[in-house]
């Protein structure tokens, strides 16, 4: 009798466990937002006027966004108000494109994920099972909206550079989409720490990549075998030392990223001979800085949440989940020597003086942006505050009539009582421009810093009634 009696003791709390467990799966389940806690979250009142930026899901905290930058950052060149203010009206429903143009080793993988999976669109893009491509259409149209490598594919060679991309997409995508309109082109790209990323592609081609399928079209034709020579024999690099991989001269893994972002037909494409080297370098250099600064957008590898953020601003575009910074990388696990960082940057000095201005220039603009999304928000306060003194004002009753002031904007009616006409005045005329201010007060609150109030007004109509409209 004592061991049944012990089994039940043991028994109930077990069974308790496995029904309190199971009722959790059943109401949250996995995926589910609708049980998700951290610690420090509080209820948040809701403000008068919704904010594209400011929604329930807004996944963006200002520590986030600060910790690894410095809060001001001074500037080593001078960049105009037009170089940082990138925000451009994208209209996906229309004839704009945006054209990725991935740099090997920069995190464009991740990246161009992100660009099919995790932006939040009226109409998703079509990523089935077991396929790398997704379908990205435009709303209600065949008509692609991305061009990319898990969109439209390599249409254009692989890992086609700036070069090759100016002259291919518009070609490709007449062939593809018989339209008569012009395509707006939105180039966008990502960078990465020239040390980093050239350590990073070393192990990858001492893993077996070669890349040897690219075309590197410049000037209607790809390089000769003089012009571009290869560093190794057989199929591929497999194993190749480190040592061995800086020793090949005509390694394009040495300043990859200026090469992919210059016009190279300004220094005769691959041919070497065509102007001395240092002409050449500058020549490339400068022309990779202006393509990159006048690129719609580009992202920082080392600054995730950054780069989502100015992505967002810059084409009003929402992801889904947060960016994740992952620092514990193939090329961060590398024990190198302060010599052989010293080679490393030699070789690719044209790469860390890109970097050092894209870096620049992308902080100038995360505090540009930041800096007006600020004014904004506090121009909605103020704006909110007036317009609910107005309110209150109006809802005052008027003062009663002072003594003395005989019949004077009044009158008696047939029975002799006090005509209400002078002392409560016409309401028809502040009805009207009452609710013409409200909706005005709707529509540049909403609309002042994204101008597509269309949209903004539908989503106002909710989030702000009019107390003077029935």
């Amino acid at each position: 009798m004592m061991d049944d009696r012990s089994s039940k003791l043991i028994l109930v709390p077990i069974l308790a466990v496995l029904f309190v467990m199971i009722g959790y799966q059943y109401i949250c389940p996995a995926g589910s937002n609708s049980c998700h806690f951290k610690a420090g979250d509080t209820l948040k009142g809701v403000s008068l006027l919704s904010s594209p930026y400011q929604d329930s899901d807004d996944f963006y905290r200002d520590q986030d966004l600060e910790d690894d930058s410095p809060q001001k950052v001074p500037s080593k060149f001078n960049f105009t108000e037009r170089d940082l203010d990138r925000h451009v009206e994208f209209n996906m429903k229309g004839d704009d494109v945006i054209v990725f143009l991935h740099i090997q080793k920069t995190g464009g993988t991740t990246f161009g994920r992100h660009l099919v999976r995790n932006i939040r669109l009226e109409q998703p893009c079509d990523c089935k099972p077991g396929q790398k491509k997704c379908t990205c259409h435009r709303p209600g149209k065949e008509e692609s909206w991305l061009f990319s490598r898990f969109s439209t594919g390599w249409s254009c060679g692989l890992h086609a550079d700036w070069t090759e991309l100016t002259n291919c997409v518009p070609v490709i995508m007449d062939k593809k989409e018989a339209q008569r309109n012009k395509r707006n082109f939105y180039y966008i790209t990502m960078l990465r720490d020239p040390v980093s990323r050239y350590l990073s592609e070393w192990k990858h081609v001492q893993r077996g990549a070669t890349w040897k399928t690219a075309l590197h079209m410049c000037d209607g034709r790809s390089p000769t075998q003089d012009e571009l020579p290869t560093c190794y024999n057989g199929d591929d690099w497999s194993g190749v030392t480190l040592t061995e991989f800086m020793n090949c001269p005509s390694n394009l893994a040495n300043n990859r990223q200026v090469r992919m972002l210059a016009d190279l037909s300004l220094v005769g494409c691959y041919n070497l001979s065509s102007m001395n080297e240092s002409q050449r370098n500058h020549i490339l250099l400068s022309s990779a800085m202006s393509n990159l600064k006048n690129m719609a957008f580009y992202g920082l590898t080392e600054f995730q949440r950054k780069t989502q953020y100015l992505f967002e601003r810059t084409f009003s575009l929402r992801f889904i989940s947060a960016f994740t910074q992952i620092n514990s990388t193939r090329a961060a696990n590398v024990d190198l020597s302060e010599l052989v960082r010293r080679r490393i940057e030699e070789l690719n000095f044209l790469d860390v003086q890109l970097y050092e201005y894209a870096k620049d220039l992308f902080l100038q603009r995360f505090q540009f942006t930041r800096q007006r999304e600020h004014q904004e928000v506090r121009l909605k306060r103020r704006e909110e505050r007036r317009w609910l003194r107005e309110q209150k004002e109006q809802a005052r009753p008027w003062p009663a009539k002072h003594k003395g002031g005989g019949n004077r904007g009044g009158r008696r009616g047939a029975g002799g009582e006090k005509g209400t006409e002078g002392v409560f005045p016409a309401t028809t005329e502040d009805y009207t421009s009452q609710v013409a201010r409200c909706f005005s007060v709707i529509r540049v609150l909403c609309c002042f810093p994204h101008e597509n109030c269309q949209v903004c007004e539908s989503h106002s109509g909710s989030a702000l009634e009019c107390p003077l409209v029935s």
